[in-house]
């Protein structure tokens, strides 16, 4: 199979490329097949969530169609703000058409008739893109009177989380509520609180399930209708078909965005990174801050979700941050817990408390000023900061600092015993851009950003 299949080598950003490429075809086929054959055609060819979740797309799908009452909405998550993730940028960048045709397809499959296409308002680029595919789409009838809305949100991490992200569609900030998207969906009236909607007098309570999926997702989900789920199990393996779009940054040759087949060792996407930086040796990578730490020993892993849970760790969204033998990895768990306690919303305490408070520690270590007492005190704060909460951001923190703690004990006994060397600057990995020619340019602004989410200039 000729690669790449979902990420274009060339910009396709004018409808008649577009066409040209077979665009169009996809919901054309769903049409025919219609919403119950729409949904059995992704099914089989087994498309799992590209976004982190990795969950069967068809069975979501029909999830969805099969919940509860009220309307049905899709919304398309590109509001990517993983550290060491730019995939969806350069998807949005060179194909944002299949992305507005997959969510159309999403559509007619769970019966909706609005679709919200999110991304962050700093993207402008990738919102301008899809806003042209969109006017383009309707222009020319693909989207058949289905209203489709681009919502530009905030830089803050949580907004690509699923309930928050609902909140800030409906006009709110990113604060994730209490029940998933398809319990509680757009504009719901159901009684649940205090974040419920109030139903109009004569106006039955509903659910109004709402279907969220990642760009890259919904992308393949076109190329599946378009080719078919046999062409799409073609490639990588049984239980992990198809292709998916792996960003590498951080102390490589070269850093990039890659599609490949699912499967693929990580050794070889980072061989096409051009290897470790010279006379250096690779120490580790992360698959951003949601999933353990994966031990350079362990860099022949396949990218699947089952083989890197085999190793202890997990895909996530494929976007990799490598770290070479230079760096302590007390000084990346210190960077990667302030990530995580400044982008906490707060609305559950021991998530935003523990995690300052496991960041302080660090801090305390890594400056010298730490002693064996903190490592007793560290395990405490990890074992609550997940403590009744809403998200996965606690579950972050507590899964990517002890996996740090547990690999590299010699890196935290350097830090309380004083004797390891001063720690190289470490900055979280939350890209700004993504070249062509492999240069990064990092959000630096992040480092004066406040737990209460203002800045220090």
């Amino acid at each position: 199979m000729t690669l790449p299949v979902v990420l274009p080598a060339e910009p396709l950003l004018s409808i008649e490329d577009y066409l040209r490429t077979g665009g169009g075809v996809g919901l054309r086929v769903a049409r025919e097949y219609g919403p119950d054959a729409t949904i059995d055609e992704v099914t089989a060819a087994g498309l799992t969530g590209r976004g982190g979740g990795g969950f069967s797309t068809g069975a979501k799908w029909r999830s969805i169609r099969d919940a509860g009452g009220g309307r049905r909405y899709v919304v398309a998550n590109g509001a990517e703000g993983e550290p060491a993730t730019f995939k969806d940028r350069m998807l949005m960048r060179r194909d944002p058409f299949r992305i507005v045709e997959g969510a159309a397809i999403a559509a007619l499959a769970i019966g909706a008739d609005d679709v919200y296409l999110a991304t962050k308002a700093s993207f402008t680029v990738e919102a301008a893109n899809l806003r042209h595919a969109t006017e383009e789409l309707g222009r020319l009838g693909f989207l058949d009177g289905l209203d489709v809305t681009v919502v530009g949100g905030p830089d803050e991490y949580l907004f690509g989380e699923e309930k928050a992200l609902l909140e800030v569609i409906e006009g709110r900030e990113p604060l994730p509520r209490q029940l998933p998207p398809w319990q509680h969906g757009l504009f719901a009236t159901v009684a649940i609180g205090w974040e419920s909607g109030t139903p109009r007098a004569g106006e039955e309570p509903t659910s109004n399930p709402t279907l969220v999926n990642n760009v890259e997702t919904l992308a393949a989900a076109t190329h599946i209708l378009e080719r078919g789920a046999e062409w799409f199990r073609s490639m990588g393996t049984v239980d992990s078909p198809g292709t998916v779009l792996v960003t590498v940054v951080g102390d490589v040759v070269r850093p990039g965005v890659h599609e490949v087949e699912m499967g693929t060792p990580f050794s070889d996407v980072l061989a096409r990174c051009g290897g470790p930086l010279p006379g250096r040796a690779f120490k580790a990578a992360f698959s951003g801050v949601s999933n353990a730490v994966l031990l350079a020993a362990d860099f022949d892993v396949a990218l699947t979700q089952r083989d890197l849970v085999a190793r202890d760790s997990g895909l996530g969204a494929a976007g990799f941050v490598v770290y070479d033998d230079r760096r302590s990895m007390l000084a990346v768990a210190r960077e990667f817990s302030r990530f995580l306690s400044v982008e906490s919303c707060g609305q559950c305490p021991p998530c935003k408390r523990g995690s300052l408070s496991i960041t302080e520690v660090l801090v305390d270590i890594d400056s010298g000023r730490g002693s064996d007492a903190d490592l007793g005190r560290l395990n405490s704060l990890l074992r609550s900061v997940t403590d009744a909460n809403r998200c996965y951001l606690g579950t972050e923190e507590q899964i990517v600092v002890s996996s740090i703690l547990r690999a590299f004990p010699e890196d935290i006994a350097a830090g309380i015993e004083g004797v390891g060397p001063a720690s190289s600057r470490i900055m979280i990995p939350l890209i700004h851009d993504l070249l062509d020619d492999g240069t990064v340019v990092y959000d630096e602004r992040h480092q004066y950003k406040r737990p209460d989410w203002t800045y220090d200039s």
